[in-house]
């Protein structure tokens, strides 16, 4: 026999399955730092000081890194949506998961108008394809300096 699910009550393995997602320091980003860290690149983690608090900041290039979760940050969303429309608790997590692609944007908007470049990686990415991920920040702070080259 199933057990009654409860609207806004999430079972012992939901609840430690959530427990175990962190903010800060998640292994994508572990990953990303340590590859920045080994072409000396020098960064600031999660830099309250800028909107968004940026996983990684590198401050002498004004870049501001996420590194974004599938998830949570609702890749693929028209694929997505769907699928948990048919899940458990469609309404809170489509709502959160909304939620946080908006502010991803008002952000990202935050940070452009304070001059700020903005690059978001999948968490998937970062795994798969570190080298990548390094060529586009390393790109960000080519055109960074031509672009400090050009207003001296």
């Amino acid at each position: 026999m199933k057990e009654p699910r409860f609207k806004g009550i999430t079972s012992e393995k939901s609840s430690h399955n959530m427990s175990k997602i962190h903010g800060k320091d998640t292994k994508i980003e572990v990953i990303l730092r340590k590859a920045l860290w080994e072409k000396g690149y020098r960064y600031r983690k999660n830099y309250r000081a800028i909107p968004g608090c940026p996983d990684i900041a590198i401050t002498k290039y004004k870049i501001a890194i996420f590194c974004d979760g599938e998830f949570f940050h609702g890749k693929d969303w028209e694929v997505l949506r769907p699928r948990l429309e048919q899940g458990k608790n469609p309404d809170y997590w489509i709502k959160k998961i909304e939620r946080n692609r908006t502010r991803d944007k008002e952000k990202d908007a935050e940070l452009l108008y304070l001059g700020w470049t903005v690059i978001h990686f999948w968490g998937k990415d970062i795994l798969k394809k570190t080298d990548e991920c390094i060529r586009v920040i390393e790109e960000a702070v080519f055109d960074n300096k031509i672009g400090d080259d050009e207003i001296d």
